[in-house]
């Protein structure tokens, strides 16, 4: 005797959107760009930058404390599911890299107060993912990142690496090597479709 089929809402087929977060640390500016991804589809929320102080009067500790509760506001205000930040990369001049790996820091911690989910990318990994080879400029970037998300503009450079950086994750999390792992989640009650 067949099974008889099982009734369905159409609310089942709808699809779970998972929001990213994307980060593109730096100690004067950070970029900040949040897109929602559901299956294959990204879609823009919002973007921009975070900027500390431009006075020489702005001691360390204040920009690192400004990047911390930014990113808070940032996290409080489009509620992502996860966010990803950019690896530091090796640098010539060795004070730069390690303010650069203090402002990731604040970066990071502003992120994981809030008990949100971190992924981590290298710039080749982020540029192989939006471009398609890892030896990509800051202009190709853009321009990949205008496309595929659909943006009527080209975003400032450091919201750009940001989004990239989000467009990364989405592309690896929803089946190139799934690199975010376990770390992936979904947000319950943010339905597409």
């Amino acid at each position: 005797m067949p099974v008889p089929p099982v009734a369905t809402s159409a609310s089942a087929t709808r699809i779970v959107a998972t929001r990213v977060l994307g980060l593109d640390p730096g100690l004067r500016v950070t970029g900040f760009g949040v897109i929602d991804v559901s299956g294959a589809r990204l879609s823009y929320v919002a973007s921009g930058c975070i900027r500390t102080s431009n006075s020489d009067d702005c001691t360390l500790p204040e920009r690192l404390k400004t990047l911390l509760n930014s990113v808070r506001e940032v996290i409080a205000t489009y509620k992502p599911d996860i966010a990803a930040v950019e690896k530091v990369f090796v640098n010539v001049n060795p004070q730069s890299t390690l303010l650069l790996g203090q402002a990731r820091g604040a970066v990071i911690c502003g992120a994981v107060s809030c008990e949100l989910p971190l992924a981590e990318y290298t710039a080749l990994q982020v540029k192989q993912a939006v471009v398609g080879h890892g030896k990509a400029n800051k202009e190709q970037v853009q321009y990949m990142v205008m496309r595929l998300l659909s943006l009527a503009d080209t975003p400032q450079a450091d919201a750009a690496d940001a989004l990239a950086c989000a467009i990364c994750h989405a592309h690896g999390s929803t089946g190139i090597g799934a690199l975010a792992g376990p770390f992936a989640r979904r947000r319950e009650g943010r339905i597409v479709g």
